[in-house]
């Protein structure tokens, strides 16, 4: 004979899964204002900022900003280990290097 599923249990594990997935996804979003230097906008600034991004349909300048992106998270990979004996070339992100690519705002 099979033993009967707790279905009631098997959901309360999935909504718990579910609940952590939500919190890392907010804790990393958030680290990732920190890295960025983000986290110097007011909260009004941001989600205005947000808003465009998520807005632009525009596939050049999000691809730009795919690779910028890209560069970014390569250089902090590069930074991660701590390799005090190596030389790194000046290939490092300067802090002052969050300027747009274009040269522009980056408003549409």
């Amino acid at each position: 004979m099979r033993k009967p599923r707790d279905y009631d249990a098997e959901l309360k594990a999935l909504e718990d899964k579910a609940r952590e997935l939500k919190t890392r996804k907010v804790q990393q979003l958030g680290e990732l204002v920190i890295a960025t230097g983000a986290d110097n906008l007011t909260a009004d600034e941001l989600a205005g900022a947000l808003i465009v991004l998520a807005e632009t349909t525009d596939a050049g300048k999000r691809e730009a900003w795919a690779k910028r992106g890209a560069a970014f998270f390569q250089g902090r990979a590069r930074r991660s280990p701590p390799a005090p004996d190596r030389d790194h070339g000046g290939a490092q992100t300067q802090p002052g290097g969050a300027q747009p690519a274009s040269g522009g705002t980056g408003a549409t």
